[in-house]
């Protein structure tokens, strides 16, 4: 016993055993406890395409720098409407192939926003096609590195009508004259990312809670729209990444608000419009999605009401009816 450590054959045989054992408690166990996670009732399968673009993330180490997890802190509530739960990973779960199962999605830090309901705070596929190419076009302050790899330069008469031409403003293209569009892997990435948005619970599931600062709230005026939401938090979530954080929108891309005669005229009707129902009028810029299904009445009058008295603007304020006369009568429209 008192040469253990000089019996070779003994060290070995010890090592094996106890690699074996911590194998079996860190990997096997959890892993088999693991399979009896169900998929939350009102999740969907990842379609082939969505499949497609999960592989080229997870090759482009996009995980390094994002998460997928919200924690179930006040300070995480900006990224999902709940903590995150084991059945959102449900359909994340996949075989690579007979020897591999696709790496973990949670992410080992927060270099950038976590992106577990990304597919919910930006909709609309223009602004992931720009933020790849180039995170400055939409995030001035980015520090995220462009995939330009993804994207291929194309003389205008070279492009096909089923291609995906990006509207990247010239002060960012290298050659002037060429256009810019999305490969297929662009594409599938960005079908991917409009993919992830958390799954709403049922009565079968508890919804989880985000446990409250400590820190004090301070004090909200006293204002006839005190109730609402606020409005400059819901904006710089929502709309700033393409209007910008100063309201100036970004120029062949993103219209800006500041001084616009639609965010300032003195009927707010078709403002809270095309926030309901989104833009596609004006070839120059993007197309915008309409939030009628992300924001409620009261977030998009708080955010209406940040537009118009922001950045020199000045109008009057809405109130939640007014937001919600109009969502009536649009569905009344399309019914």
């Amino acid at each position: 016993m008192f040469n253990f450590h000089k019996n070779h054959r003994s060290l070995v045989i010890v090592s094996l055993l106890v690699f074996m054992g911590l194998s079996i408690l860190i990997a096997i166990v959890p892993a088999y406890q693991m399979q009896e996670t169900q998929p939350l009732a009102s999740m969907q399968a990842l379609t082939s395409q969505e499949i497609s673009g999960l592989k080229i993330y997870t090759s482009e180490n996009c995980m390094a720098c994002h998460t997928q997890q919200v924690r179930n802190i006040e300070m995480d509530n900006v990224w999902g409407e709940r903590p995150s739960l084991a059945s959102d990973y449900y359909y994340s779960k996949m075989r690579l192939d007979l020897w591999r199962q696709s790496p973990s999605l949670l992410g080992s830090e927060r270099t950038g926003p976590d992106l577990t309901s990304i597919g919910k705070r930006q909709p609309g596929p223009e602004w992931h096609f720009l933020h790849l190419y180039n995170p400055r076009i939409v995030v001035v302050e980015s520090i995220m590195p462009g995939y330009p790899w993804l994207f291929e330069e194309k003389n205008e008469n070279e492009i096909h009508d089923n291609e995906v031409t990006i509207p990247v403003p010239k002060k960012f293209l290298k050659n002037k004259n060429k256009k810019i569009v999305a490969t297929q892997k662009a594409i599938d990435l960005v079908i991917y990312l409009q993919s992830l948005k958390q799954a709403s619970l049922t009565q079968e599931n508890p919804e989880p809670f985000f446990i409250p600062s400590i820190k004090k709230k301070e004090a909200t005026n006293t204002s006839a729209n005190s109730s609402l939401p606020d409005g400059a938090r819901l904006y710089m979530s929502t709309c700033a990444a393409c209007h910008q954080a100063d309201g100036k929108g970004l120029a062949g891309a993103f219209p800006p608000l500041a001084g616009s005669k639609i965010v300032t005229d003195e009927n707010p009707e078709l403002l809270i419009k095309i926030i309901l129902q989104g833009y596609d009028a004006r070839s120059e810029y993007g197309l915008m999605p309409g939030f009628a299904e992300q924001l409620s009445d009261e977030e998009i009058a708080a955010i209406v009401n940040h537009e118009r008295s922001s950045w020199g603007n000045k109008a009057e304020a809405v109130k939640s009816e007014d937001v919600k006369e109009i969502r009536d009568y649009i569905n009344t429209l399309n019914q």
